[in-house]
């Protein structure tokens, strides 16, 4: 409540839009009073204390003051906060009571109408804005020469805008350090103090003198302002994103007629002069088809893109299509109503455009104005907080956070069809977690993949056959292992020869070998041993139910050596080869 104290310590002036209410002679059969008419139009009878202190001591029609929160004439005017609402709440330039108050106009300024007025349009620049002229006979000039009109000034305290929007809540996690925001318009000012240190010389398409920081309309420093001006004492504009810097790209001179391909030129200067937002101002026609294909090459950049919405009453070009990746913004006033007859379906987000203050050219101080360039600034300063606290992020990632994180307006599920997701919260964009961005960190782990694939490739390939080994030494020792539980012998290699002249049989179990003295009678029933060799004898059958086992064949015996071969060494010869080879 302290900002809004703030605001009420100041009396209106008469060029601002204020919401207002006009004291009747009774409510409910009794009369009015200020904790009567909190209760009404903002919820709480404890707040009276905020109407007084925007009341107190102001002239009314009467002739009288607020001095008695619980005394109020009938036709007393009384501004409300902002977010006031219900019957009876009007918005609009407070009407004016006392002509000793109401701001001077300068020569070759428009003067502010003391009455009531429509609110202005999203592509007007309001009742104090600088009016465009070719021929300004004031003299003033800008810090680089340009000779320009002059602007009416406003009150120095924080604005609706501000307020509702409380980017200060922002910059403990985002200041939007390290972004540099082309502004696309009339230029900036480079001569404002607000700025110093925070605006680059930027670049000039219409005229000869290759800088941006020169503005005769206005309009360009007033959106740079939004985004990142300092402020300082007494109240004045302080920006979205004030570490953020401007880079100016001047499209319009002294006329507010922008040919396609000047904006388009301004769009391609801010790619290549490394901006990471770019927002661009009412003179730049988003519906052109060469301006399209300008803005498609900066998001292919990945830049973001903020531009403002197309008004219904324009024929869209299908030639002229941006995609995604770009910030399509409307305009409210404080009532929340929109600043013009968007296209349906043709916002993303909406930012305060209606009755906004800014910092004015050529030394003004603070300027009001209204248009659909005031909400394209905002956004691109709440885009820059978001670009530099989430760095990571792709220009269509950085879009997607300020769209899920604003404050939804109108009915239905967002997006609404006027207000698109709603009304910016610069404050969420930065703090809110979204699940959904855990993926393009898996991303970013297998880009980083990609960066050493060098060294972690061998890595790779070296476990690879690690695995291999070990996977052939495990078959190896489960087939060892099985072999010795089947009770068969080891490979060859590992088995060693029985030395020679050993009688020893191997440990397996054999039939009964044929012995040296029954050689003779075996030769007599074996093919091939010479008549009269005694025959061997028959070999003892074995026993039922014992097993043979057939080990495999050892090396040969050495000539001379007692041990003969058996059916065990040799499973091809027969007993009546073994006793030939006896006999031999």
């Amino acid at each position: 409540m302290t900002a809004l104290l703030g605001l009420g310590a100041t009396a209106a002036h008469a060029d601002d839009y204020v919401k207002y209410y006009t004291v009747t002679s009774s409510h409910n059969g009794a009369k009015e009073n200020l904790s009567e008419i909190a209760e009404r139009f903002l919820g709480d009878s404890a707040r009276s204390f905020e109407l007084f202190n925007l009341n107190s001591g102001r002239k009314q029609p009467d002739g009288g003051a607020l001095v008695d929160p619980a005394r109020l004439n009938p036709g007393w005017l009384l501004i409300l906060p902002w977010d006031a609402v219900g019957g009876g709440v009007q918005y609009g330039i407070l009407p004016d009571t006392s002509p000793t108050t109401a701001v001077t106009p300068k020569p070759n300024t428009p003067s502010a109408s003391p009455s009531p007025g429509p609110v202005p349009s999203a592509g007007g620049t309001g009742t104090t804005a600088p009016a465009p002229t070719k021929s300004p006979s004031s003299g003033n000039t800008t810090s680089k020469g340009g000779r320009c009109a002059t602007a009416a000034a406003s009150n120095s305290a924080p604005s609706w805008a501000e307020l509702r929007l409380a980017a200060d809540q922002a910059w403990p996690q985002s200041r939007g350090k390290g972004q540099l925001v082309a502004v696309v318009d009339s230029g900036v000012d480079g001569s404002l103090p607000q700025l110093t240190g925070h605006l680059a010389v930027g670049s000039d398409i219409v005229s000869d003198s290759g800088r941006g920081d020169t503005d005769c309309l206005g309009t360009g420093t007033a959106m740079a302002g939004l985004i990142a001006a300092q402020g300082g004492s007494g109240g004045s504009v302080t920006g979205i994103a004030p570490d953020s810097t401007i880079l100016p790209v001047r499209i319009a001179e002294t006329s507010t007629e922008v040919r396609a391909t000047d904006a388009a030129a301004g769009i391609q200067a801010a790619v290549s002069a490394g901006a990471t937002v770019i927002a661009l101002g009412s003179y730049v026609d988003s519906n052109d088809e060469t301006v399209a294909e300008a803005i498609v090459e900066a998001v292919e950049h990945d830049i973001v893109v903020v531009l403002g919405a197309l008004p219904k009453s324009v024929s869209i070009n299908p030639e002229a299509a941006i995609g995604d990746g770009t910030l399509r913004v409307g305009g409210v006033g404080v009532d929340g109503q929109a600043a013009a007859d968007y296209l349906l379906g043709g916002v993303d987000v909406v930012a305060p455009g209606v009755n906004v203050s800014s910092i004015g050219i050529t030394g003004t101080g603070s300027v009001a104005g209204s248009g659909t360039h005031y909400a394209v600034a905002f956004v691109a300063g709440t885009a820059a907080l978001v670009r530099s606290a989430y760095p990571e992020l792709t220009a269509e990632q950085v879009v997607h956070r300020v769209k899920v994180t604003a404050d939804q307006m109108g009915t239905g599920t967002a997006p609404n069809a006027n207000f698109g997701w709603g009304l910016i919260n610069p404050a969420r964009s930065v703090t809110k977690v979204l699940p959904e961005e855990a993926v393009p960190a898996k991303a970013d782990e297998q880009g980083f993949t990609r960066l050493t694939s060098g060294s972690t490739g061998g890595r790779s390939a070296l476990l690879v056959v690690v695995t291999l080994v070990a996977l052939a030494a495990a078959v190896l020792l489960i087939f060892r292992i099985r072999r010795l539980l089947r009770g068969e012998p080891m490979p060859e290699e590992d088995t060693p020869e029985p030395p020679a002249g050993d009688d020893t049989p191997p440990l397996a179990t054999r039939p009964p070998t044929v012995r040296p003295r029954e050689s003779r009678e075996m030769a007599a029933i074996t093919p091939g041993v010479r008549p009269g060799d005694d025959a061997p004898e028959t070999p003892a059958s074995p026993r039922p139910g014992e097993q043979v086992s057939v080990p495999a064949a050892p090396a040969p015996s050495e000539p001379g050596t007692a041990t003969p071969p058996t059916a065990a060494t040799d499973p091809k010869a027969s007993v009546g080869a073994k006793s030939a080879q006896t006999k031999e």
